[in-house]
């Protein structure tokens, strides 16, 4: 709970979506908690706010960011279903926070992030 709080201060919305009904976001963990030391698993710098549908296609990893706030697309996804979904290789998203959780986001392309290999 602690960790959720404080992910909410610095991420009061999806920023996907916009959604910022804290009952309709989940704190996602970008570099898993199973696979981070003590102090990660409870750094606010570790974790965006998405909706649920974001937050499995990001966990599960579907989708990803670049340190420039683009949004990545496994090749994984049908066209139809990005399409369906909204995401877009490339799509420019804002409102994400990427100031501080380059490291994570680098761990999260590089050991989530679903490609050819």
């Amino acid at each position: 709970a602690k960790y959720r709080h404080k992910l909410l201060d610095e991420c009061p919305a999806c920023p996907i979506t916009k959604v910022a009904d804290d009952r309709l976001l989940i704190a996602s963990h970008i570099k898993p908690y199973a696979h981070s030391d003590s102090d990660e698993k409870y750094d606010p710098k570790n974790g965006f706010m998405f909706t649920p549908t974001y937050d499995w296609l990001f966990d599960k990893g579907f989708i990803s960011f670049t340190d420039d706030k683009k949004m990545m697309v496994s090749i994984w996804i049908s066209p139809m279903n990005c399409s369906r979904l909204q995401i877009n290789e490339g799509k420019s998203v804002p409102l994400l926070p990427v100031s501080g959780r380059e490291s994570y986001l680098a761990y999260h392309r590089d050991n989530i992030f679903k490609t050819m290999g």
